[in-house]
């Protein structure tokens, strides 16, 4: 129909913009969100993962398969159903990256289902902003005034538009035109997603999707939205669709592999130190985002841990300790320490598998006469503690309703008054008793009240590294207060103290950690302080005090804390090992990650995060530096096949152990 010559240019401008649209609509999301997606991946700027052909394919089918249905809709209702879905897509890659540079992982349906712990994290989120981001909205400048511009278009013409189209004697045609592109359109979507991922499952990703080590491995033959596709199916599949159950055979396996473990724990029951604390209590602290590489650090000659640094002199000090936490950070650090199991790979087992049973510290201290307590001065349901705890087997749990208020700091109490009216609760406390307390005060984005600073952090000052530091040197001042709390109580000379850091700071830039160490730090020194967290150990008379170089990890203090005691762990279901010990420290002993990495002290491997096996990395440690692995060399891969494989065994037996609920059936 020709325009009436009285429109406007300017009247027309806005017709031929939709018209535009109109035609090339779906071309457009598909290119637009294509760009988002690059930027999201240069952004996380994961290495070996640079957005090559096979992935511009996998992408670009994604989005087609996701938006393919709205060629069934008229023009003005597919623009309106493309805008919604830029949207979305965007909001749900946008919330991807805020994810990844706190936890380094990608969002899954699990920590979707624990939305109220990334949701509390208020201030942290706010700091992971970045300017750079509002590329990923710059299309909205457009498309939401276009949006509500066609909406109301809609509106004005409603009437007209129900009669032109139900009067149209070819509108079957139509619909059956729109319906064979839809399939055509689909149809290619779906086989630029199939050939990529088919010729990754045929080749290097063979066993990747039955064997899920880690999310970004995923995301590099999926892509983001794809991950999410497949992330869904694999939950539904596993809660939904069917109740999958473990084979005969793998329990089996299971079954031996803990066994054989346990046994190891057995014939340490013959070491002189089994039980040489029998009965003595037990206090451990979980120090939130607390590293090894603070320790005997100092800025200007003032040191940042006085006080854990005079501690050492009559402690054992375990320079080569790591986390092992995954996806459930500060939960998954809790149940290294107090079950001695692997986290999963997503989301938190606080969560998901809460109802299942585990062999835990707390309940056995309390098979053996022991009264256990947990303390943490935050909201008791975070991380699902008031049902997991009541699980593992804690009589109390004191959390923010049994606190006062009267240091605020951070995300609640202050760790100076948190840690001095928790002696005091212990002081009420039957003996012997195990008292787990939970630190809070170095809380990332670690910005701490002026009144509570300090330190003076010198070039550091007004970074997120400066004020992480702050934050350490006040968690410090606060331990060093509660160890006089503890002595005054009587209960230092009686108790078994000690303490480990939770998981890392989140920091990526390493520019300010060079600056504080005074060197450069090469891909094994990253991965050492990424991962290392300092444990430290208070014998009540003072004894074995010094520095042990034998690496460990998290899932060996419940273990150690039992054979100090004399409890017996053969028959546990349990990975750790005890670290303190008369003999002398196992040559074979392998810490390993939930990546699937691992060290025993004179190897260092590290998985290809891309899931190909020839970027996997295996370096030899010939000597320590003031990181503890400054002198390490890339050598032959072979070096560490054996233990790789091992490392991959124990993930797939703590992994049926949680998934499936077999602690009772393996005793």
């Amino acid at each position: 129909m020709a325009v009436p010559f009285h429109y406007s240019r300017r009247r027309q401008a806005p017709f031929f913009l939709i018209a535009l649209l109109q035609r090339l609509d779906f071309i457009l999301f598909v290119a637009i969100m294509l760009l988002k997606l690059n930027l999201f991946d240069r952004i996380i700027h994961v290495p070996n993962m640079a957005m090559v052909r096979d992935d511009w394919m996998t992408a670009a089918g994604t989005l087609i398969v996701i938006s393919f249905w709205t060629l069934w809709l008229p023009a003005r209702g597919r623009l309106l159903a493309l805008i919604i879905l830029d949207v979305l897509l965007t909001a749900i890659v946008y919330a991807d990256l805020i994810y990844f540079r706190y936890f380094q992982d990608l969002i899954t349906v699990p920590v979707l289902m624990q939305a109220g712990q990334v949701g509390a994290l208020g201030e942290s989120i706010d700091s992971l902003l970045s300017p750079r981001d509002l590329w990923f909205f710059a299309d909205w400048l457009l498309l939401l005034p276009l949006f509500i511009y066609t909406i109301i278009r809609a509106r004005r013409n409603r009437t007209r538009s129900a009669e032109l189209s139900f009067n149209k004697p070819r509108w079957m045609t139509i619909a059956l035109r729109r319906l064979a592109a839809s399939i055509i359109v689909f149809l290619i979507g779906f086989m630029l997603v199939y050939v990529p991922v088919h010729k990754a499952k045929q080749t290097w990703a063979a066993e990747l999707f039955t064997g899920n080590w880690w999310n970004l491995s995923l995301y590099n033959v999926t892509g983001v939205l794809g991950f999410h596709g497949y992330d869904l199916y694999r939950y539904a599949n596993e809660h939904w669709l069917h109740n999958s159950t473990v084979t005969a055979e793998q329990e089996t396996e299971a079954k031996q592999w803990f066994q054989t473990r346990g046994e190891v724990r057995g014939q340490l029951e013959s070491d002189a130190l089994f039980g040489k604390y029998k009965g003595k209590n037990v206090i451990m602290i979980q120090l939130e985002a607390f590293q090894n590489f603070v320790i005997n650090s100092s800025i200007g000659g003032v040191p940042i841990t006085p006080n854990m640094n005079k501690l050492l002199e009559s402690s054992l000090y375990f320079p080569n300790f790591y986390h092992q936490t995954a996806q459930g950070r500060t939960s998954d650090a809790d149940l290294a320490a107090n079950v001695s199991l692997q986290p999963l790979p997503t989301g938190s087992v606080f969560i998901r598998y809460a109802q299942h049973q585990y062999d835990s510290m707390p309940q056995t201290l309390r098979d053996n006469g022991y009264t256990a307590a947990a303390f943490h001065a935050y909201d008791g349901g975070f991380w699902n503690r008031n049902m997991m705890y009541d699980q593992l087997g804690y009589e109390k749990f004191y959390s923010k309703k049994d606190f006062t208020m009267n240091e605020p700091i951070g995300w609640s109490l202050g760790d100076k008054s948190f840690f001095q009216q928790s002696v005091q609760k212990m002081t009420q406390e039957k003996e012997p008793f195990y008292s787990f307390m939970i630190s809070l005060s170095s809380h990332h984005p670690y910005k701490l009240p002026q009144s509570a600073q300090t330190l003076d952090t010198k070039q550091f000052k007004g970074t997120m590294f400066g004020d992480y530091l702050e934050a350490v040197h006040y968690v410090d001042a606060s331990l060093g207060t509660m160890i006089d709390a503890l002595k005054q109580a009587g209960l230092w000379d009686k108790s078994i103290f000690l303490f480990y850091g939770d998981h890392d700071n989140s920091i990526s830039d390493w520019k300010p950690f060079e600056s504080l160490l005074g060197q450069s730090l090469d891909e094994t020194e990253r991965f050492r302080i990424l991962k290392g967290v300092p444990l430290i150990v208070h014998l009540p008379d003072d004894a074995r005090a010094g520095t042990y170089e034998q690496p460990g990890g998290q899932l060996d203090i419940t273990p150690t804390i039992l054979h100090l005691l004399g409890i017996a762990s053969s028959d546990k279901v349990m990975i750790g090992t005890p670290l303190i010990t008369a003999a002398p420290p196992r040559a074979d002993k392998k810490v390993v990650f939930r990546s699937g990495a691992y060290t025993d002290g004179s190897v260092l491997y590290l998985p290809a995060e891309d899931g190909l096996p020839e970027h996997s990395k295996c370096y030899s440690i010939t000597g320590t530096g003031a990181t503890g692995t400054k002198h390490a060399q890339l050598t032959d891969q072979s070096v560490c096949h054996t233990g790789a494989q091992e490392a991959r065994k124990e993930l797939e037996a703590s992994d049926l152990v949680v998934e499936y609920n077999l602690v009772l059936q393996l005793h």
